[in-house]
């Protein structure tokens, strides 16, 4: 079978989709559509390569860090979907193109690429959704996604609220549709929602959510969403092993390879937290985002290492503790190490996830001021670590592996 994987170039999301590709590659032809930043990392990862928009790293870029939080604002979101579209259009525009000439059977589409299933559409390809926050999927009852990471209400009360933030929800995307209806028309994609109810941007026959099983809450999402867990792939890196120092716990602090304007507060965050711990050896990553300009006034605790690049699969097993933003992949090693976290959401999807994991039992939730006081809660709370422990049993327990390849070879007409 012919099948073409195509996703952006961000980390939090090429890995997933990587995962997903070389899980079936024994047993099919699978290509990864991408751009050429990351060209390197999919021939790494034992895979072929194809270019989609070339020369269109740095816009993409620019959309996905912008210069502050985006959160739920409704000016910010309606800015970045428009820039976001025109991008769109020219990826579908390079499928089509592609497809036209070499038809695979089975397109898995990264979920932040709507443009693939309305190329997929067009040409009466088979296609599927790779879904690495599914937190975000709507469902017809629990908490809605982007308001800064609610628990299921309880109650009449609360029960209404999560109602009204899915009303809110789906009427913003209403909205959107209206105001952009000339676009996404070119687009083919007229409406926000299905006859059903469901969103157009995901595939109407299977939905793959990546990611520890169990995590989400029951929010009643459609049921072509599959949990497949979680994808525990990076790319092979030349990146050293950090400087553990025996006779200390270790603690990792990291916001992923995003967000660069994010590092220097980080960095600072995690000096704080070294200052106020000299018995806790503190390790800072930036991500690949460079050095930062200073850590505030005073020499740099002696405790504390900044690092350019950690490789979560080799290396996050020798810290105690991590604290980290709410990514899908660092949260996913994370528990997949048994290691408990303190959660500093910035945006997008984060909070949603630092909800989730802290209604698991598994992670401490903190603005970042005050993560020195988590960190020193984290470390003292053993149920955490005994919680996050028997989350790393269930996860080796479902591999993502033999559950994207059951799924595939079960697929009528495909």
């Amino acid at each position: 079978m012919i099948i073409d994987v195509v996703g952006p170039p961000m980390s939090g999301h090429l890995h997933p989709d990587l995962a997903v590709a070389r899980a079936l590659r024994s047993e099919h032809e699978v290509t990864v559509l991408t751009t050429p930043a990351v060209a390197d990392q999919v021939r790494a990862a034992g895979l072929s390569f194809a270019s989609l928009l070339d020369g269109a790293d740095d816009r993409i870029d620019a959309i996905v860090n912008p210069p502050r939080p985006v959160g739920n604002n409704p000016i910010g979101l309606t800015r970045q979907f428009a820039a976001a579209l025109d991008l769109q259009l020219e990826f579908m525009d390079s499928l089509l193109a592609r497809w036209r000439q070499r038809r695979p059977d089975l397109v898995l589409a990264d979920f932040t690429l709507p443009a693939v299933g309305a190329a997929a559409d067009r040409l009466g390809l088979t296609w599927w959704t790779l879904h690495s926050s599914a937190c975000v999927i709507e469902g017809a009852a629990g908490p809605p996604p982007y308001f800064g990471g609610l628990a299921p209400g309880r109650g009449p009360w609360g029960r209404a609220r999560d109602a009204a933030g899915r009303a809110l929800t789906r009427g913003f995307k209403h909205g959107v549709t209206v105001l952009q209806h000339r676009r996404l028309a070119e687009l083919g994609a007229t409406r926000a929602y299905r006859a059903d109810g469901t969103e157009t941007a995901y595939s109407p026959t299977r939905i793959l959510a990546i990611g520890p099983r169990g995590l989400d809450f029951d929010r009643r999402v459609p049921a072509h969403v599959v949990e497949v867990g979680a994808a525990l792939y990076t790319p092979p890196s030349t990146a050293p092993a950090p400087p553990f120092r025996p006779g200390r716990r270790q603690l990792l602090v990291t916001a992923g390879t995003q967000l660069p304007w994010y590092k220097q507060r980080l960095a600072e965050a995690a000096a704080a937290i070294a200052g106020a711990h000299p018995d806790l050896e503190v390790h800072v990553s930036l991500g690949g985002a460079g050095e930062v300009s200073g850590l505030g006034s005073g020499p740099r605790p002696e405790n504390l290492t900044v690092l350019g690049y950690v490789d979560y699969a080799r290396h996050l097993s020798g810290y105690d503790l991590v604290a980290h933003h709410g990514g899908s992949g660092v949260l996913s090693h994370t528990l997949a190490a048994g290691l408990p976290a303190v959660v500093t959401p910035i945006d997008y999807d984060q909070p949603d996830h630092a909800a989730r994991l802290a209604a698991a039992g598994v992670a401490l939730r903190a603005p970042l001021r005050g993560l020195p006081d988590a960190v020193a809660r984290a470390l003292a709370d053993r149920s955490l670590a005994r919680t996050a422990a028997r989350w790393a049993e269930s996860i080796a327990a479902y591999p993502l592996e033999p559950a994207v390849r059951a799924l595939v070879a079960a697929a009528p007409g495909v």
